[in-house]
């Protein structure tokens, strides 16, 4: 049984705690909020872009609570701190709990720029316990369905992939969310999760050429990017700038030399089809649980093994922010922007 700790209270912690109550293998015995909100367990007012909404009260039965993150650290029955603090408290909290000898599992994105997520890189090098940036999408069923139909070639070489992740503007932690020197905008807070499996799925781009706008946080809340790589057509269009009343939807289509395949989340049951010449469109039915469940099992068994991280690693959620970052600088120039080592 591994002992998690929550930092940060908001509707990712709850994301986070209705996941590990899917999990045989993981109690939750503290949480941690410098503000005292929601330390009574009662989440009933925390809604987000992502599930079903439905109020989530957690039984506090067992665990602790803190206002202060030093004394949270202390507690000795905490073997993993669970970090779904907002970006900017990222790296002060997540090199602290490393410095403890805590195992540490921190949303994305890592931190505000690459140069202060790169602090936290070298924290987690030194540690001696295990750190996994957040990185969900790599979980994501239908999305971890693709990288495999990538891998074994099934298919044939991919010639061009799109991917979509677009919304109406964040409906809480708008304080955070909405200050893009906090966030990032969409382009580092929502868009993030494609460019991180673009980088997962075909390496490091050469180059980017992007186009955005601000419209609601003073940084890029809506960008349209062309990732440049010597044989495959890649694109991804990130936005939370949709009119209210608009919701939540990501989709991929990825042609291959033999396939082609479509994800849409709004077909619900038939959300992701296979299409192959001569057959009729094959609907993939996944039974797993969602990329969040998934990435935490995940995380939890590595701690099981005693063995470091490897689907997803602090690198490489550093790198997901330097090719944003390359974007931004593409929008900024209006020209295309090399990505830097």
């Amino acid at each position: 049984m591994t002992r998690i700790g929550i930092a940060g209270l908001g509707f990712m912690a709850m994301t986070h705690l209705k996941a590990y109550a899917q999990l045989k293998n993981a109690r939750i015995v503290a949480l941690f909020n410098p503000s005292g909100k929601n330390l009574d367990g009662d989440f009933s007012r925390v809604a987000g872009n992502v599930g079903t909404n439905e109020p989530f009260r957690l039984s506090m039965e067992g665990i602790r609570t803190y206002t202060q993150f030093s004394e949270f650290l202390a507690d000795g029955e905490i073997d993993v701190v669970d970090i779904c603090a907002p970006t900017p408290s990222h790296p002060e909290l997540a090199i602290a709990a490393l410095r403890s000898g805590k195992h540490v599992l921190c949303e994305k994105p890592l931190a505000r720029t690459s140069k202060i997520a790169s602090s936290i890189v070298t924290a987690a090098g030194k540690a001696s316990g295990f750190f996994m940036p957040a990185m969900c999408i790599r979980f994501w069923p239908e999305y971890a369905w693709l990288k495999e139909q990538i891998q074994n070639g099934r298919h044939g070489r991919v010639l061009a992939a799109r991917f979509r992740r677009v919304t109406e503007p964040p409906g809480w932690g708008q304080h955070n969310f909405l200050n893009g020197s906090r966030s990032g905008g969409a382009l580092l807070d929502l868009h993030i999760h494609d460019t991180d499996f673009i980088h997962y799925c075909f390496g490091k781009p050469e180059r980017v050429y992007s186009s955005g706008y601000s419209k609601l946080s003073g940084a890029i809340d809506h960008v349209v990017t062309q990732y440049e790589y010597p044989s495959t057509i890649v694109s991804a269009e990130g936005t939370w700038a949709m009119t209210p009343g608009f919701g939540f939807n990501m989709s991929y289509t990825v042609v291959f030399e033999n396939a082609t395949v479509d994800f849409d989340i709004a077909r619900g049951a038939e959300a992701l089809k296979l299409f192959v010449a001569g057959k009729p469109a094959e609907i993939i039915e996944l039974k797993q649980a969602d990329g969040y469940v998934q990435e935490l099992a995940y995380f939890l068994s590595c701690i099981e093994k005693n063995e470091r991280p490897l689907r997803v690693t602090a690198q490489d959620a550093l790198d997901a922010i330097v090719i944003c970052e390359a974007e931004e600088e593409s929008i900024r120039t209006r020209e295309p922007a090399k990505i830097s080592d």
